[in-house]
């Protein structure tokens, strides 16, 4: 096993330090590692007793995962398929989605995957969620991660290390681009994470820079719960209900204008489902996350500069997600593509909606937004305007991410950590909610 690990850990420096925007290409580069399993990852999928392994080869191998909580002493098959670039090479890869099945909620398991004609991955660990609703789970959430400058890894690969997750959410934006280089980028970025991702969920809602060949490299390489091309899906951790969806639908409308109404009419019936009381009683939190903001007050001309935002307004007949947000009583709203950290105070339709004046996130009447945009890429920083919105209540430009901890049915803690400033938290709330439901009904 050491002489196979350390295959493996010559293998990742050759494949993620090799391939930059701004050097040679390797035109051997996979052929020479075959069936060797790469870009290894998990996704929660959906069941405390359930977890998702992916990964990718060059060649066509089987797709097999031994694991256990001593020992490798079960096996779990899989699927295999193809993936090919839009580029001009067409470059071909094979992707391995294997489920594994009957896990014991909270109890920690080693697993590699692989198979015998292809070689075995390193041995990894993860602990299966927890199960129920009265436990309370930690995650780490950003946006805008790259390739290159991707500032915040090495400290959010220390935080895994330690234990601090549950679970991960990277809201868009990944490698910038995964199509670049005819998707040798994409390679080495997923190599990049593996060091986090292969130990706790990976969970992901596309970005603008996964647009090329109709998202195709999004939607190939990562393994959401749902089965709609992991573009919107929803998921429940203790007494939170998460919805990841897609804000490109607004956007990137030669893929068809179709994907926005059939979005919205999921998520309708997602949210009508989350707001049944006897659902809503037992996950009071609901916490949306989607790429493009609907606010912020930075500099540039993004969509969340402009009132009427596609993202929160629509356009033309087709409608934008503030009012059902509102409608439904979503708790927490994380966004990103802003690179930089904004909270804001709770609003809706440009009015400040809080608690009180003394304890602002106590019970507020309207949606708290978070963007935490700001985990470093190739792009750097994004700037403000000189002067914050009534409804901006903190902003920084610091490289960094946001920590949460949902504690139990009232209370949501959240951070925001510095890279810039060695890791420090330069700001944090409680959000508060004796009640959570429908806002019109408060």
């Amino acid at each position: 096993m050491s002489g196979q690990v350390g295959i493996w850990a010559a293998l990742v420096a050759v494949l993620t330090a090799g391939v930059t925007t701004g050097s040679p290409v390797l035109k051997s580069d996979w052929p020479v590692y075959g069936g060797f399993p790469q870009q290894v990852h998990l996704s929660y999928a959906g069941s405390a007793s359930e977890m998702m392994v992916t990964w990718s080869t060059m060649n066509q191998t089987d797709s097999v995962v031994e694991y256990g909580t001593n020992g490798l002493t079960n096996t779990a098959k899989g699927s295999c398929v193809e993936f090919q670039d839009g580029g001009e090479e067409h470059r071909v890869q094979y992707i391995h989605r294997v489920k594994l099945t009957g896990l014991t909620p909270g109890h920690k398991y080693k697993y590699h995957c692989g198979s015998k004609e292809g070689g075995w991955s390193e041995v990894y660990t993860f602990t299966a969620m927890k199960d129920g609703t009265t436990w309370s789970p930690s995650f780490a959430a950003f946006g805008d991660m790259g390739k290159d400058n991707a500032q915040s890894l090495s400290r959010l690969r220390e935080d895994t290390k330690r234990g601090l997750y549950d679970f991960i959410m990277h809201v868009g934006d990944f490698a910038y681009d995964m199509d670049t280089q005819n998707a040798r980028v994409g390679d080495a970025f997923m190599n990049q994470i593996q060091s986090i991702a292969a130990y706790v969920p990976y969970m992901t809602c596309v970005g603008n820079h996964e647009n090329a060949y109709n998202f195709s490299n999004y939607i190939s390489r990562f393994s959401m719960p749902g089965g709609v091309q992991s573009l919107w899906y929803s998921f429940d951790v203790g007494p939170i209900h998460i919805i990841g969806f897609s804000t490109e639908v607004y956007f990137f409308t030669q893929y068809g204008l179709q994907l926005i109404t059939e979005q919205y009419s999921w998520l309708e019936q997602d949210l009508k489902e989350a707001n049944k009381p006897e659902n809503r009683k037992q996950r009071p939190w609901i916490v949306t996350m989607g790429h493009r903001p609907m606010y912020c007050s930075n500099t540039d001309h993004d969509d969340c500069t402009k009132h009427e935002s596609r993202v929160r307004m629509g356009f033309s007949s087709y409608p934008g997600l503030e009012d059902i947000f509102y409608k439904y009583g979503v708790d927490l709203e994380i966004w990103a593509h802003e690179h930089t950290y904004e909270r804001l105070w709770p609003v809706y339709n440009y009015t400040v909606y809080k608690g009180s004046m003394e304890a602002p996130y106590t019970n507020p009447k309207a949606p708290v937004h978070i963007i935490t945009g700001s985990a470093g890429c190739r792009e750097r920083h994004d700037h403000f305007i000189p002067d914050p919105r009534v409804w901006s209540a903190f902003r920084d430009e610091d490289y960094g991410y946001t920590r949460f901890q949902v504690h139990n049915t009232t209370h949501l803690y959240l951070e925001q950590v510095s890279d810039d400033k060695g890791g420090e938290v330069i700001d944090s709330i409680w959000l508060i909610k004796d009640q959570h439901g429908p806002y019109s009904h408060v």
